[in-house]
This record gives structure tokens, sequence and C-alpha cells, in this order.
């Protein structure tokens, strides 16, 4: 297996996100969280640990429609950590994420929100 781009800024795994999204790598889309990494999704629970977000994206890729690149707004940052969001193209609510930069100097996803406000 070939290696994985790994985000250099916190703003790539926006990009990266919805590449192997698209591909329906859900192996690609776990590696882009920490391993302790706790997602806010299905709606109103949470998805613990890098196994169980690919476990996941392993049950919801294949019936998924493609996702659609979103421009995120500043990242803010300090030090080794950083929020990333993006206001989704539908206008309902915002996505946002807690980062960290790893000793390699790439970026993972720590804390994860895709669907904040929607009911």
């Amino acid at each position: 297996m070939s290696e994985r781009e790994k985000a250099m800024h916190p703003e790539d795994l926006t990009r990266l996100f919805v590449e192997r999204a698209n591909a329906k790598d859900a192996e690609g889309l776990a590696l882009l969280y920490e391993e302790d990494a706790v997602m806010a999704y299905p709606p109103g629970s949470e998805t613990v640990g890098r196994a169980a977000i690919q476990k996941l994206w392993a049950e919801l890729l294949p019936t998924m429609p493609a996702f659609e690149p979103e421009t995120p707004l500043p990242t803010l940052i300090s030090g080794d950590l950083a929020l990333t969001s993006t206001p989704p193209r539908d206008g309902a609510g915002a996505r946002a994420q807690v980062v960290r930069r790893q000793p390699d100097g790439s970026w993972l996803r720590v804390l994860d929100h895709p669907e904040l406000g929607r009911a």
C-alpha cells in the first residue's frame, strides 16, 4: 500500500476528507483522526476512537452521495492545537473540528462535530 498524503496544514484535513470520502476510503478517512478521537456522529451520539470511526465510515460510505468541497473559515491556531470549521453548502449550521499537530508536523483531528446546529 502506498503512503497516504498527510495534512501538513490544519486546512488540509477538509480537502483530504472530501477526497477520501469520495473514493469510499473508510480506512483513509479514519487515518485523519488521532487514535482516541471523538466524532459527534451519528447525530445525537458519539463515535470514539479511530477503529470505531473507520467502522462507521465503512458502513455509511457505500450509500452516501459524493461530497462537495466546502470553503473553510479562517483557522484559529494556538500552539499545537487548531480549530477548523466550514459552513455547509446548504447553509444549515456549521462543521467544526479541533485538530492537533503531530510529532512529524502533520495534523490530525481530535474532536469532530460535523453537523452543528442541525436538528
